[in-house]
């Protein structure tokens, strides 16, 4: 029996993934994650850390990477909705530069798996939203970057009306352009 839905999005790698959920009077079971039945899509990854946030409407968050020790990403919502962004980050990528974005919600129970060498970031879009994902490597702050989230090359459609109400960090409000990162690359 098939646990997951695996959809190819239009940048290789990258996935949107509906679980199968049994649900009954009692409530709903589902698995997450599943070695096997990932590594049958092409998804042969480690998973070495997990992490969760919870933020409220109009948090958004990214667009984030790392120079080392980059991080293939396995997210999803629990409670909440947000829009979920993936840019693509491969040099010898013929989608190097483009982004795809995808909804999760605690609702539908929707996954999005993105690959290592990707810049991630997301969008709260209800009241609140809690945020889970799994990393293939461990979180490193000397070697975090990002993309500023608005970069004008990528012209990423974020679903909002008032930009001036989101809410970001300190850090994300001050990332480069995507020129900027491939000047770096161009001359690294």
């Amino acid at each position: 029996m098939q646990k997951f839905r695996f959809i190819k999005t239009e940048i290789d790698g990258l996935f949107l993934i509906e679980p199968c959920v049994f649900e009954d009077e009692r409530g709903y079971f589902m698995e997450t994650y599943n070695y096997e039945e990932f590594r049958r899509v092409g998804i042969d990854v480690n998973f070495v850390q997990d992490n969760q946030s919870r933020s409220k409407k109009g948090v958004l968050r990214g667009l984030h990477f790392q120079t080392k020790h980059a991080q293939g990403k396995l997210v999803r919502v629990v409670k909440g909705e947000v829009f979920d962004v993936a840019v693509d980050l491969r040099r010898e990528s013929v989608t190097f530069g483009r982004y795809c974005g995808v909804r999760l919600s605690g609702e539908r129970k929707n996954q999005f798996y993105i690959p290592k060498n990707f810049a991630h970031g997301f969008l709260v879009l209800s009241d609140e939203a809690e945020f889970i994902y799994k990393c293939t490597d461990f979180y490193d702050p000397d070697n975090e970057s990002g993309i500023i989230w608005n970069d004008s090359d990528l012209d990423i459609k974020w679903p909002i009306m008032d930009s001036e109400n989101l809410l970001l960090s300190d850090k994300d409000k001050k990332f480069g352009s995507f020129r900027d990162y491939k000047i770096i690359l161009d001359n690294g």
